[in-house]
């Protein structure tokens, strides 16, 4: 056993550091000069913590001949290295708090010049806002100190070591250290200055430290204000007129900051050597009744969680990226975000403060892969590891206290049970009392505010809201968080409104938020987007680093449309058979006058008529019944539909005017079935059968042509290429029906010819579907007849022998050569599937067929448009009865079921068309539950129908 020389056994020490500063409130600006010392810095990489000297910190060193690298930045993601992907399993032998021997370690090194114009009194402070996972810190050859916690701010006091010109920061940051055991989150381990390196002039009489106390009586309609500092000085807020001391509270009327009404008041925190802006908003947080209430009203979460990610820098974001998925999540409805497992970068908690959404701020501790030996060593249960778990409580609430939009802290995240956890849960407590305290790994919620579960399935949470899940104690008194659920990998997640329906119905049950936010795919030439496995990692967890419902480049997935739709804040409802809609207001503070709506009148999916629906200002809770008008007089036959949306009257700071936030769709007549009379008779032919526009096979009844369109290989179809969500979780024991699918073949039936019966008016081809080594199968009958114009096939399916488990899908499928645009009259504009199709609504669509691929990171089935009346692709018409979901690819089922990465798909020259009658629902057993037993598809006794006609090829 090798004994850590002097400089390198901090790694290894359980404490959170030695030299820096006490943690502190955070502030973007003052009238202080700071100094940033981000950019390109010098970098030496080691593959063990003491394979360098430290020579390198002294002034003078030659690094001429070092590497360069960006800070902020991960070293692993600019060519340095590779990064690791783990769920849960350290990448690293369990022996708390060792770590090994091989242990990449980045030697960074900055030379930096003061400006002409720093200040000469007063001190400084150098600022790291965030190192994975363990640094130690030299400026101008002095040892200033080390520290750990990678996602937390550490300070350190520098003004005496500071010269005019040439002054030399050296960094030494390991990858591996003690405080990786408590760093054990589902992401990428990525190594590095990865977020803002400042420095800060302090003047004298500067503000160290500093506590905004802003809370709001919603009885009398007034703020309460007190701004607590180290130093004396003078509070002002001129907007409300306020001018005050430090330490003495006002309380005058204001506006509430909620997350609907993000109300801020600039003000100022003046001391006889600094001015420190203020952005106060006024609310109150508290436990009522058994219910999380802000300012008087009881909230509904409708939010996601969030790990910070970008495709090619990973978790150093830059201020237009956390802008960018703060309007991504306002414009999709998201009111909250937990900021999963770690505190984020500050500046999008300004973001957050400006803009409106709820905050569980989630401290920089996991400690996961303790549940491989029961949590045997637990550092959480641990006395020595209790002061490194306070000191990142602290700098969390420290960093993060002046955020009105931070309404709940979290001790961590799957860090199971114990005293750390019991002694950071009463410091924060004893800190700051406006706000409550969140931690799932508990059942008996003795450190909580809440009772929070991660993956409940539908089922229990209604028996929790109900207050039937046999919860005693505190635990039965406590609100339900759902802070994980709806696993978002792949296609889905499906279940979404089910969810929302139980929140909306029993008051216990306010909210959850959505796993997770953005696939943490890394840009990649070789694959598109690589995820776990693809840099030769020695334990990974695959593509589980995939499940947001951003796609890495930002895109929203077809699972942030449907979210959007699911919570959308406004209920847009057919009021019975009449001619009115029921408006309800689903806000929790506001009322509907930022709201302008609006009514179409589409006949076979396009518009007649549109025109203003006059909706009261509806406050939150309320509903009004809204008269629509009378159907245009010329709109024409045929089936028709009535569209209300709900646009933003005005430009708001998250979204332009117009923007949709809500809409409903209601069917105003029927649709026309389409009606094929068997006129024409089956004309054999040398080798073929002629039925109206088809020709087939005289042998074996394939279809080959129909209108001089060349049709392969049409038949049957019950498999797609498996989802995220049908393969299910390894360590799932329930159904996973990926895996029962592939056991009982599904993946590769046969077809086996039974006859082939020309007679009368009809062709008939019977036929059986069935699996290798399995006694099961389906009976299928393909019958054919035509009106000498279209040709109609229906098909019947008659299950045979036991089948005790759902199919994939049921319809048929076939090729079609020179295809590439699509028309169709259906749901849309995307995917969807029995039980994520709420955000599907019905119109006249057109698309490429590339255009209807979604590209997820890990190829699987995808691209279904729903309830489709017909569509046009190929030269070809397709009318269902009834309707029928369509997909179209370049590839086949089998192609994509064994692509890994999108670049494994090469489109070819046929496109591989479905028409489905049905398909499985999707569920969210990546991680959560399975579909729900409705949206099964059972293999039991079917018939569907066709109509296929010619149209005038668009295009090629």
């Amino acid at each position: 056993m090798s004994i850590p020389s002097p400089t390198t056994a901090y790694v290894e020490d359980v404490s959170p550091g030695s030299g820096a500063l006490p943690p502190r409130a955070r502030y973007a600006s003052s009238n202080a000069r700071s100094l940033a010392l981000n950019g390109s810095w010098r970098f030496r990489l080691s593959q063990t913590a003491d394979a360098e000297d430290d020579s390198f910190a002294e002034e003078g060193y030659d690094a001429g001949g070092w590497a360069e690298v960006t800070v902020p930045g991960h070293w692993v993601l600019q060519g340095h290295g590779s990064p690791v992907y783990t769920n849960h399993l350290y990448p690293f032998p369990v022996d708390p708090p060792r770590v090994p021997t091989e242990n990449p370690t980045g030697d960074h090194l900055r030379v930096f010049d003061l400006p002409g114009d720093w200040p000469a009194d007063g001190g400084a402070v150098l600022r790291f806002d965030g190192v994975e996972s363990c640094a130690r810190v030299w400026l101008n050859g002095t040892d200033i100190g080390e520290f750990k916690g990678s996602r937390l701010p550490h300070e350190f006091a520098v003004g005496h070591l500071l010269k005019p010109t040439g002054n030399v920061l050296a960094v030494r940051v390991h990858q591996w250290s003690a405080g990786s055991y408590l760093e054990d989150q589902d992401q990428w381990w990525l190594p590095g200055i990865f977020r803002d390196v400042t420095l800060l002039h302090r003047p004298p009489g500067g503000v160290l430290d500093f506590f905004v106390h802003a809370s709001y009586d919603h009885a009398s309609g007034t703020g309460t204000l007190r701004v607590d500092s180290d130093v004396d000085g003078r509070v002002t807020v001129p907007a409300l007129g306020i001018d005050t001391v430090t330490g003495e509270t006002v309380t005058v009327p204001v506006e509430p900051w909620s997350a609907e009404r993000p109300r801020l008041y600039d003000g100022v925190l003046a001391t006889g050597g600094e001015r420190v802006p203020l952005r106060v908003g006024f609310r109150t947080v508290a436990l009522v009744d058994g219910r999380i209430e802000v300012n008087g009203r009881a909230v509904l979460f409708k939010g996601v969680n969030r790990h910070e990610w970008h495709p090619e820098r990973g978790r150093a974001l830059d201020l237009e990226t956390m802008r960018e998925d703060v309007l991504l999540m306002k414009r999709h409805n998201v009111n909250a975000v937990r900021t999963s497992h770690y505190p984020p970068h500050p500046a999008f908690l300004d973001l957050c403060d400006e803009l409106g959404l709820w905050v569980v701020d989630e401290c920089d501790l996991e400690t996961h892969g303790f549940t491989e030996q029961g949590w045997r060593d637990n550092p959480v249960d641990d006395d020595r590891w209790t002061p490194a778990l306070l000191d990142r409580a602290a700098r969390m609430v420290e960093r993060d206290k002046n955020h009105p939009s931070v309404v709940i802290w979290s001790l961590g995240n799957e860090a199971g049970t114990g005293r750390g956890l019991t002694a950071m849960a009463e410091w924060i407590r004893g800190r700051d009392s406006s706000r409550l305290l969140h931690y799932e790994g508990d059942p008996d919620c003795r450190d909580t505010d809440m009772y929070s579960r991660m993956y409940a399935d539908h089922a229990e949470v209604e028996r929790i809201g109900r207050g039937l899940d046999g919860g005693t104690g505190k635990r039965r008194e406590l609100p339900f968080i759902l802070c994980e659920y709806a696993h978002a990998m792949g296609n889905g997640p499906g279940g979404l409104a089910d969810y929302q329906r139980l929140f909306e119905t029993y008051g216990r049950l306010q909210g959850g938020f959505v796993w997770e936010w953005i696939d943490h795919g890394i840009a990649d030439e070789r694959y598109g987007y690589a995820y776990g496995g693809d840099f030769g990692e020695e334990l990974h967890d695959g593509n589980f680093v995939c499940d947001g419902l951003l796609f890495p480049d930002r895109r929203p997935s077809p699972g942030l449309i449907e979210f959007k739709k699911v919570v959308e804040p406004v209920a847009i409802e057919r009021d019975g058979a009449g001619g009115t809609v029921r408006i309800t207001n689903k806000y929790d503070f506001t009322d509907l006058s930022a709201l302008a709506f609006t009514w179409s009148y589409e006949v076979e999916g396009e518009t007649a008529a549109t025109g203003a629906l006059s909706v009261p200002p509806l406050a939150p809770g309320e509903s009004a019944e809204v008269k629509l008008p009378e159907p245009p007089e010329a709109a024409g036959a045929g089936e028709a539909h009535w569209t209300v949306r709900a646009r933003l009257a005005a430009d708001a700071p998250w979204a332009p005017k117009d923007h949709v936030v809500a809409w409903g769709q209601f069917t105003a007549s029927a649709r026309r079935v389409p009606s094929v009379p068997p006129t024409a008779r089956p004309v054999p032919g040398s080798g073929t059968l002629t039925l109206g526009p088809a020709v087939f096979d005289a042998r074996t009844g394939a279809l080959r042509t129909i209108g001089g369109v060349d049709v392969t290989g049409l038949r049957l179809d019950v498999w797609r290429a498996t989802t995220d969500n049908d393969d299910g979780a390894a360590w799932q024991s329930d159904v996973r029906y990926g895996p029962l699918w592939r056991r009982l073949g599904l993946h590769r039936v046969r077809h086996r010819l039974d006859a082939v019966e020309p007679a009368g008016d009809a062709l008939t081809v019977r036929t059986r579907v069935a699996p290798a080594a399995r006694d099961l199968g389906l009976s299928t009958v393909y019958r054919w007849t035509s009106d000498g114009e279209r040709v109609r096939l229906t098909v019947s399916v008659r299950p045979e022998g036991d089948w005790t488990v759902p199919l994939p899908r049921l319809g048929i499928r076939f090729g079609l050569s020179g295809a590439d645009r699509v028309r169709w009259y259906g749901g849309g504009p995307g995917e969807a599937y029995p039980d994520s199709r709420t955000a599907s609504s019905v119109a006249r669509r057109q698309s490429t067929v590339d255009d209807l691929q979604t590209p997820y990171v890990r190829p699987q089935e995808n691209g279904a448009r729903a309830d489709v009346r017909w569509a046009e692709l190929g030269g070809l018409r397709v009318e269902g009865d009834p309707e029928f979901s369509l997909t179209a690819r370049r590839w086949t089922t089998e192609q994509l079921d064994a692509a890994t990465h999108r670049t494994d798909l090469v489109p070819g020259d046929t496109v591989w068309v479905n028409l489905d009658h049905a398909h499985h629902g999707l569920g969210s057993q990546s991680c959560g539950p399975g579909p729900l037993p409705r949206y099964h598809l059972r293999a039991e006794p079917a018939r569907f129908s066709f109509v296929f006609s010619t149209v005038p090829r668009r295009g090629t």
